[in-house]
């Protein structure tokens, strides 16, 4: 006769609002063990008793066969004094102190619950919240951990007899789903007219024959509000634009499914899976020839971003319309989305509102995604992907805040192995987007128990992510730059440490020199970096006026290249009441910082092959001069490499190419991919010139204009066929919403040093 055992077990992870304790319930009833699981602020724990072998199947299946929402990150097993227990059950949560349970992010509902909801008849029949275990609301419900009904938004619910019944249930799906309800218990649908008032009828119902009429729609999701119209509406889309006051920015499409999809866009078996997943983030994927949605909903792109429903709300009216469906955030110009008082925020934009009563108490925009080679390449990280945890190459010696840059803020709270990157933020450039920041981090504080010591910043003063940093007491702050933080977290990324090779092309980042980066070649590891190398600098006229008028970067660089015997291009022309003035403020520098900026050399060259002067939002020039580029061109505008060993890449030589075949009547899709190929083979060239010098091997690639996947795929092969091993990302985006991340683990290997 075997002798019982009792053994302590400790699982860590994301363990919490996933199941995780139904299951160990019912594996524990399959294997004959006694004990008991619960909640508490670290995780799940259990004591289990019964014979060895049980015991050791029991454990090995604990993290073979867990959720598939869970993450099992660690089992930790000590043995106990048998007590001759009987029975297993679910125990109470327990609230100690130390906290370290992981939230689950946001999760599409399952397909179980689609069945359900979609269903003709049954409790749960057109109801459009209903969830369990392995699926629904998660992160943008919880107020507080351990993950219990208590701690999250629907609190103020009871459970009627029915759910009661199936939370109690340990044959029930529903076991334990904290935010188990339905109609008899749960939130309600409501359909508000413009002046907030109830519109009569079934609110999906009246809404999908609204949005059908060519209405605008707000439509409260997950972690906000959406702004919805039938994408093939050309009025309504345009109408929209305006309301909305976003001129050029292409909009977000929801398809009813992933067939409907497939009418949309082009999709490998890759991006198949990520449109499909549970994460359903907006996947920008090559538009098909006659997708049917309307000229205003992406003017000018060959991509398109779409999503299919992920809640059983959007399942619902996504049936009911049976085509695609304009799916925006539900903001106004810069400020954040909007997640309560919608009639108020939106009732310029909106005609009427499909909204609830379950209180969302963080608000989350949508990810937004491209694959590249096979992997995801993230633009925006957020529902669906947060507040799961990253791993990072070495552990944190003290608990860190890392506040991210200005633009596509995110911020990083990291201790032990573990960051936890924060949503999108946004830009930080009013009070509305500035206090959902500062209460960002109070929230992700209190969830991961994360009471900082070491706060790391941007190197810009003005920044107002640098700013809080500074007025923070009681903590060592550490400064780093922009675009170290960016090769930092392509090397975390990978799980990496360095050194290696980094090259950064973004928009701008302060330097340690004073000037403006944004074309780097690093040597850099996670505590420092050396500038190697870089893109030509040039005078920026008017300073933030050149970003938003390309233009200026093309007189620039122009002047630059040409001196005053500037060719007669149309862009001379177009500007030429204003050019004397700007081309002598790059003359003399005044109000004309220097920049080495890959993003501005896109910009210049975007404007003068004529594709934009002006931008609406940020990166639109280089986003649409990449739209262009003619995929057969294999040509390349030379470059020289200034410098010798420390590299300098005449950007005007790519300028002049332009220039000269512009002049020669080349098409401006063979004029843009020369571009493209071009700067991509000078950057080779300038790496192996670094490896020359250092023999270091791996490059690192980070920065937003390597969200370019025509440039991305131009130097990954280029370096590839070097010999080079590259890293790009695929965890955070290569633009500034990984700033944080990479900002975090510079400070943590500081902290080391």
């Amino acid at each position: 006769m075997s002798t019982s055992e009792r053994i302590r077990i400790r699982v860590e992870g994301i363990v919490q609002g996933v199941g995780f304790r139904p299951f160990v319930h019912e594996l524990a009833c399959e294997h004959g063990i006694a004990g008991f699981v619960g909640n508490d602020s670290g995780g799940v724990f259990a004591e289990a008793e019964g014979d060895r072998a049980r015991l050791r199947a029991f454990v090995a299946d604990l993290e073979r066969r867990a959720p598939v929402l869970a993450v099992v990150e660690r089992i930790n097993i000590e043995p106990a004094v048998p007590v001759g227990a009987a029975g297993f059950r679910i125990v109470a949560s327990s609230t100690a102190p130390a906290r370290s349970a992981l939230i689950s992010p946001d999760t599409a509902t399952c397909a179980d619950c689609v069945a359900e909801v979609t269903a003709p008849s049954g409790r749960r029949s057109g109801y459009a919240f209903t969830n369990c275990t392995a699926c629904g609301p998660r992160f943008t419900i919880i107020t507080d951990v351990p993950y219990d009904r208590r701690h999250t938004t629907m609190a103020g619910f009871g459970m009627c007899a029915d759910c009661e019944r199936e939370y109690g249930d340990p044959g029930d799906r529903r076991f334990h789903a904290q935010p188990v309800c339905c109609p008899a218990c749960g939130p309600s649908l409501r359909l508000l007219g413009p002046d907030g008032a109830p519109l009569p009828g079934e609110p999906v119902e009246t809404a999908a024959l609204l949005l059908l009429r060519g209405r605008i729609l707000a439509i409260k999701g997950l972690g906000g509000y959406h702004l919805a119209a039938l994408a093939d509406h050309e009025h309504a889309v345009r109408e929209l634009r305006a309301r909305k006051h976003r001129e050029d920015k292409p909009f977000a499409v929801m398809a009813p499914g992933e067939a409907a999809a497939r009418t949309l866009v082009r999709l490998d078996p890759a991006a198949a899976r990520v449109l499909t997943g549970i994460r359903r983030p907006v996947l920008l994927a090559p538009r098909l020839p006659g997708a049917p949605v309307a000229d205003a909903v992406a003017p000018g792109n060959r991509d398109l971003g779409v999503m299919l429903p992920y809640t059983p709300l959007h399942e619902l009216l996504a049936r009911r319309l049976a085509r695609p469906f304009v799916l925006t955030s539900g903001n106004v110009s810069d400020e954040p989305i909007v997640y309560r008082d919608a009639p108020e925020r939106l009732a310029a934009v909106a005609d009427g509102f499909l909204t609830h009563d379950r209180p969302i108490h963080v608000r989350t925009d949508d990810s937004v995604v491209r694959v590249f080679r096979g992997r995801e390449l993230p633009v925006r990280r957020s529902r669906g992907y947060v507040p799961a945890p990253l791993t990072a190459p070495r552990p944190f010696p003290r608990p860190v805040l890392a506040c991210g840059a200005e633009l596509k803020n995110t911020f990083c709270l990291a201790k032990g192995i573990r960051a936890f990157v924060s949503h999108h933020i946004g830009d930080l450039a009013n009070h509305e987007t500035l206090r959902s920041f500062t209460e960002g981090i109070a929230h992700f504080r209190r969830l991961f128990g994360i009471d900082p010591a070491v706060v790391a910043h941007d190197l810009h003063p003005e920044y107002l992510s640098t700013k809080y940093a500074l007025d923070l007491d009681g903590v060592d702050t550490v400064g780093v730059q922009h675009h170290h933080a960016h090769i930092a977290a392509c090397l975390a990324d990978n799980g990496e440490t360095g050194p290696v090779i980094g090259v950064a092309f973004d928009g701008l980042g302060f330097g340690t020199d004073a000037t403006l980066w944004g074309g780097e070649l690093l040597v850099a590891d996670l505590a420092g970096f050396e500038r190697a190398g870089h893109l030509e600098a040039v005078p920026m006229p008017g300073g933030a006026a050149a970003v938003r008028e390309p233009w200026r970067m093309a007189a620039s660089h122009l002047g630059s290249v040409y001196g005053d015997a500037v060719p007669d291009l149309d862009i001379v022309r177009r500007h030429r009441d204003r050019w004397p003035a700007v081309t002598a403020m790059a003359r003399t520098g005044l109000n004309a910082p220097l920049t080495s900026s890959a993003g501005r050399l896109f910009d210049a060259v975007a404007a003068i092959v004529g594709v934009r002067d002006t931008v609406r939002y940020e990166g639109q020039a280089a986003i649409e001069l990449e739209q262009l580029v003619a995929p057969d061109e294999q040509g390349a505008y030379p470059a020289e490499l200034k410098n010798g060993a420390e590299p300098v890449i005449a950007g005007g030589d790519l300028v002049r190419g332009v220039v000269g075949d512009l002049l020669g009547g080349v098409a401006v899709e063979r004029v843009a991919a020369r571009f493209h190929n071009g700067l991509a083979r000078a950057a080779v060239r300038a790496v192996v010139v670094l490896r020359e010098r250092t023999g270091l091997g791996t490059v690192a690639l980070s920065g937003g204009v390597f969200q370019n996947l025509v440039l991305l795929e131009r130097v990954v092969s280029g370096l590839e066929a070097e010999g080079f091993r590259v890293l790009v990302h695929s965890r955070v985006p290569p633009n500034d919403g990984g700033v944080s991340f990479g900002q975090a683990v510079v400070a943590a290997a500081r902290d080391r040093a």
